[in-house]
C-alpha cells in the first residue's frame, strides 16, 4: 500500500484518534477525507466542541477534504463512498461514553451499530479491496476484567494470577456480563466488523482500545479522564473520583502510536482480525498516581472530592496484552511513555489555555 497513491477516510476526524490519523496519513503526502458532524458537542456540551481540531486540520494539511455529515445518515455516507473511493478506511466516530449511553440509548446505539453498519456496507460495495480500521473498545468485555482476583497495594489494584501479569488479551470472555448500554453497542458494531472479513473477505481490524489519549483530546468528565484532570488540574478545579478508592488502574496509549499500529496493520491485513490496544503495563496507572505525575509536572492540583459510588460497568483494573499484535506485526514499536504522554499533554493544553 506504501508505493501506491493512497485515498484515505477518517470517520470522527475531527476527535482524538480521528484528526491524529488525518494529520499521519497527510503528512505522508496521501489525500484524505475526514467525516465528522462534531457530535462531541451535542454528547458533551461546549467542552467536547472540537470545531478548533477540525479548523486546526483543514488550515495545517496538504491535502485534506472535511465532511460535516452523520454516520447514521446511510444516503449521505454511501454517495461519499461512491464519489471518492478509497484504499483505507479509519473508523474512530462514535458515541464514546458509557455512562451517557445509559441516558441516550437510541443515540448511542444507531451511532455506535448503525453507523458502522452504513460504513461497512458502503466500503463493500463501492471499495470492498479497502482495508477497514474499526476502533472498539475493552468495554466489549463488560465487567468480566472485574471478577479476576485481585491484590490492593497503598496506590492502585493490581492482579493477583501471574497469568495476567502482561495484562489483558483478547481470550477474555465477551459473555455473561453486564456490558453498559455503550459497550453493547461496540461489541455490536465490532462483531459486524468480524463478520464482514471472515463472510465477505473484507480487510477489516477491530482493535479494542482502552484509554487513547494524547494533546488533541477535548476530554470531559465522562470521557478522556487523563486530558480532563491535566486540564482540571491547571485551572485547580473541581474532580470527583467515582469509586474504588481511587485506585483503579488503566494503561495509557498515545494517539500516535494508535495509528502506528493502524498503519502496520494496514500494510499487512488479516481479514476479521481482533486485536486489544494499549499502552500496557509500562503505561498502566491508577487514577491516584494520576493525579501525583500531572501534580509533578504542573505544580498543581485538582480540587478532589470523592464519591464511593462506583460508576456502572467500570473496570477497577485493565491493561493490555499487545502481545497478540506485537507477533502478528513486529515492526511496531511503543514511542510514548506515560511521563512523556502527560509532558506533551501540560505543555498543549496549557498553551490552548493562554
Amino acid at each position: 500500500m506504501r508505493d501506491q497513491v493512497v485515498k484515505v477516510l477518517v470517520t470522527g476526524s475531527a476527535g482524538l484518534i480521528g484528526s491524529e490519523a488525518v494529520s499521519f496519513f497527510d503528512g505522508m503526502g496521501f489525500r484524505v477525507d475526514g467525516i465528522d458532524n462534531n457530535g462531541r458537542a451535542d454528547f458533551f456540551g461546549p467542552q467536547g466542541d472540537t470545531t478548533w481540531n477540525r479548523q486546526r486540520l483543514e488550515a495545517e494539511s496538504r491535502d485534506y477534504t472535511h465532511h460535516d455529515l452523520d454516520i447514521r445518515d446511510t444516503d449521505a455516507v454511501e454517495r461519499v463512498f461512491a464519489d471518492r473511493r478509497y484504499d483505507l478506511v479509519i473508523h474512530t466516530a462514535a458515541q464514546p461514553s458509557h455512562d451517557l449511553a445509559a441516558s441516550r440509548p437510541i443515540d448511542d446505539f444507531t451511532t455506535n451499530a448503525n453507523g458502522t453498519l452504513n460504513l461497512l456496507e458502503a466500503c463493500r460495495k463501492h471499495t470492498p479491496d479497502a482495508v477497514f480500521v474499526y476502533v472498539s473498545t475493552n468495554k466489549v468485555y463488560g465487567d468480566n476484567p472485574n471478577r479476576l482476583e485481585l491484590i490492593e497495594t497503598e496506590t492502585r489494584w493490581d492482579y493477583a494470577d501471574p497469568a495476567y501479569a502482561e495484562g489483558i488479551d483478547e481470550t477474555m470472555s465477551v459473555e455473561g456480563c453486564l456490558h453498559s448500554l455503550f459497550g453493547v453497542s461496540k461489541l455490536s458494531a465490532d462483531l459486524a466488523c468480524q463478520e464482514y472479513g471472515r463472510y465477505f473477505g473484507m480487510k477489516t481490524g477491530i482493535f479494542r482500545g482502552g484509554c487513547l489519549t494524547g494533546p488533541h483530546h477535548s476530554g470531559v468528565e465522562l470521557h478522556g479522564f487523563l486530558s480532563y484532570l491535566v486540564t482540571t488540574a491547571l485551572r485547580e478545579g473541581p474532580y470527583t473520583i467515582f469509586g474504588y478508592k481511587g485506585k483503579q488502574v488503566r494503561d495509557q496509549i498515545h494517539s500516535h502510536d494508535v495509528i502506528n499500529a493502524f498503519w502496520a496493520f494496514a500494510q499487512d491485513p488479516r481479514p476479521g482480525e481482533v486485536y486489544n490496544l494499549g499502552g500496557g503495563k509500562a503505561n498502566a496507572a491508577s487514577l491516584l498516581e494520576c493525579v501525583e505525575l500531572s501534580a509533578d509536572r504542573t505544580g498543581k492540583r485538582p480540587d478532589l472530592t470523592y464519591d464511593e459510588t462506583n460508576r456502572v460497568g467500570d473496570h477497577i483494573c485493565y491493561y493490555t496484552d499487545m502481545g497478540k499484535f506485537r507477533a502478528h506485526h513486529p515492526g511496531w514499536t511503543l514511542q510514548y511513555s506515560l511521563d512523556d504522554i502527560v509532558d506533551q499533554m501540560v505543555d498543549l493544553v496549557g498553551h490552548r489555555m493562554t
